[in-house]
C-alpha cells in the first residue's frame, strides 16, 4: 500500500528541522569566524613594533649588503635582513656598507641632505 501524502503541517516541521540545522551550522560558521579574528588580533598586539633600521645579510650571512629603513619594500622580500639600532645603521654606512637605493637610509639618518 502507499502511504498517504504528508499534511501540509508535516512538511512545514520538517522544513523547520531543515532550517534550525542550517541555522546552526552558520552559528558554528560565524563563532569559529570570530575564534579566528581574536586570535589575529592577539598575534598582531603581541607582535613586537617594527624595527627603525635594517641591515641586510648576503647569502653567506657574513657579509653586510646592505643598510636599510624599517620600512622599505625591498628589505622585504630579501628575507636576509636582521633589525639594526640607528647606531649599527650608522656604523656600517660609515664603514662603505651601501644605503638602500629605495629608501636611503642615509638621508634618514642625516647623513646626505
Amino acid at each position: 500500500m502507499t502511504d498517504p501524502a504528508p499534511t501540509r503541517l508535516t512538511l512545514l516541521r520538517f522544513l523547520e528541522r531543515v532550517q534550525i540545522r542550517d541555522l546552526e551550522r552558520t552559528r558554528r560558521w560565524i563563532a569559529e569566524e570570530e575564534r579566528r579574528e581574536a586570535e589575529r588580533q592577539r598575534g598582531m598586539a603581541a607582535r613586537p613594533p617594527d624595527p627603525d633600521w635594517l641591515i641586510q645579510y648576503g647569502l653567506n650571512r657574513k657579509n653586510v649588503e646592505w643598510v636599510h629603513t624599517g620600512d622599505c619594500w625591498a628589505a622585504a622580500k630579501s628575507g636576509r635582513c636582521h633589525p639594526a639600532t640607528r647606531a649599527q645603521a650608522l656604523e656600517a654606512l660609515r664603514q662603505q656598507v651601501p644605503a638602500c637605493a629605495h629608501c636611503r637610509p642615509d638621508t634618514a639618518l642625516g647623513l646626505l641632505d
